[in-house]
């Protein structure tokens, strides 16, 4: 097969679709796990797609050659503030072959097809899953190749034209979905076999828990769904941040950190968030910046916040204080994926006190935290930063309230008459360090096209703070936007310096800004 690369675990081709009903791509790669556990993997959506919220099977029927068919609910989480999550009503047909090979079908149930199209969503758009499914065909000496088929309509017309790239991108589904389970198979394997050792002595298990955690927690701030708790309180008569509060975080928090919940002035959670376009700001670029100059829009008083919030006597700070001095990070690896796309870090922020009431500002606090998306071949791809409040103890069940960044492209869709467009992944999973490329394509070096920010920020709070906390949730999130857009700024090209600056850049978000500033330092003397 053209571009497949000999090993235990490679991924050949990744075909786009550019010109079909709704979004699609397909994929074929070969993986160390036999069948029957690849099988087993690809049928748990959410252990590999993150934006999965929830898998439901409401019914399993027999087949008469040994397959099952299962009728299936699934609902997606919003990759926005401004748009709503999706659901899916579908069919899964799962059949093994003569040849010992495995075949899980899926499609939707829609009145076309004459089933039931199931109840209606209170807070979900419903979309349509067309022909999609999974090949997996036993090698020769142990192993699998897998083919993969991932086809959606998500029906891009209900959202606002602007956010209609994040329905019609089979770029963005590619990486989220049809990747990432490549992605993660490859990283089960090579778990499974023993390559990969972790710092700390933690397992690889907990350590993907720790990650999912991250992920669903700041997914379930962004949705912010009416069935786990949400409600929004009033605005301020500005309405560029949303707050929203739950008071039975029971619904969708951890159950270790109901601890507090027990507590009798514990008043819930309160989520600020906030989405915002940004023009011509590579999201790779603008995450690893967020990641390696946190004191450029964080607070410190507001982290001395959310970290009191975990002690035993939580609320040591009832309000933060802003324009604390800034803090110095020091970040521990801890663990990255195979492919580098991913890694999971602790974040040390140095501890200061200049007088006695900074007392609470004086011990080291601790961030777990999460970032994607952000390899240096990464143009065009989605990024994400997440990260939550930790104690010293850092146990393997260690309570997480998740806050964080995430940005994704919103290429405009293609009207090229080509039907699909190629990743060419065999050269580079090799001697990997940055994403997937384009086959036969030379990516610009200036990004070019817009993408939406959302920011999400969550806070514990005490039933008699709490419309102080939203004040300073709402004013804290605001002082991150100005930041980011200051940020923006800075690296987002313009015309004078696309022309004047060198075809490629140092690796670091630094060098690409100080790049910038020269250039535009030009344009001011001419």
């Amino acid at each position: 097969m053209i571009g497949m690369k000999p090993g235990p675990e490679s991924i050949g081709i990744v075909a786009v679709s550019r010109n079909c009903n709704g979004v699609a791509a397909r994929a074929c790669g070969l993986v160390s796990l036999e069948p029957m556990k690849v099988a087993e993997i690809l049928k748990d959506r959410p252990s590999w797609y993150r934006d999965c919220r929830c898998l439901d099977i409401l019914n399993v029927i027999p087949t008469g050659n040994g397959g099952t068919i299962e009728l299936i609910y699934l609902q997606t989480y919003a990759p926005t503030t401004l748009a709503p999550a999706r659901d899916f009503w579908t069919l899964r047909y799962t059949t093994s072959l003569e040849d010992g090979s495995l075949v899980i079908c899926e499609r939707s149930l829609t009145s076309n097809t004459g089933g039931p199209v199931g109840p209606p969503a209170t807070s979900s758009v419903r979309a349509k899953m067309l022909p999609s499914g999974f090949l997996i065909r036993p090698c020769e000496g142990g192993g699998s190749i897998i083919h993969i088929v991932d086809h959606i309509d998500l029906d891009a017309c209900s959202v606002p034209e602007v956010l209609r790239p994040l329905y019609e991108s089979s770029k963005i589904l590619a990486q989220k979905m049809t990747m990432a389970a490549f992605r993660y198979i490859r990283q089960i394997a090579q778990e499974t076999s023993g390559e990969i050792q972790y710092a700390g002595g933690r397992q690889p298990a907990v350590l993907r828990a720790f990650s999912q955690r991250l992920c669903r927690g700041f997914n379930n701030a962004v949705s912010g769904f009416i069935d786990d708790g949400w409600t929004i309180m009033g605005s301020d008569g500005v309405d560029d941040v949303t707050i929203a509060v739950n008071s039975s975080p029971s619904k969708f928090l951890d159950a270790q950190y109901n601890t507090l919940s027990i507590l009798p002035t514990f008043g819930g959670v309160l989520c600020a968030r906030a989405s915002m376009l940004l023009q011509d700001v590579c999201p790779a670029l603008l995450v690893r910046f967020l990641r390696e100059h946190r004191s450029e829009w964080a607070d410190y008083g507001v982290d001395a916040y959310s970290s009191a919030s975990l002690k035993a006597s939580p609320y040591a700070v009832p309000c933060a204080r802003p324009g604390v001095f800034p803090s110095s990070q020091v970040i521990l690896p801890l663990a990255q994926t195979v492919e580098h796309e991913e890694f999971l870090e602790v974040v040390r922020l140095e501890g200061h006190a200049f007088s006695p009431e900074d007392i609470a500002l004086s011990r080291d606090m601790y961030l777990l935290q999460l970032c994607s998306g952000v390899e240096e071949n990464a143009t065009g791809a989605c990024a994400q930063l997440v990260f939550a409040h930790i104690d010293e103890s850092f146990g393997d069940d260690a309570p997480l309230l998740p806050s964080g960044f995430s940005v994704i492209p919103l290429e405009p869709k293609s009207d090229s008459p080509s039907a699909a467009r190629t990743l060419d992944l065999a050269s580079t999973l090799e001697a990997r360090t940055g994403g997937t490329r384009l086959a036969g394509e030379v990516e610009g070096r200036s990004y070019n096209h817009r993408s939406v920010l959302t920011i999400a920020f969550q806070f514990a709070f005490e039933n008699h703070y709490r419309e102080n906390v939203a004040a300073m949730a709402r004013q804290y999130v605001r002082s991150i936007v100005g930041s980011v857009q200051r940020v923006a700024m800075a690296i987002a090209p313009s015309r004078l310096c696309s022309q004047l600056t060198p075809k490629s850049f140092p690796g670091s978000p630094e060098a690409v800004t100080l790049a910038r500033w020269i250039c535009r330092s030009y344009k001011y003397g001419f």
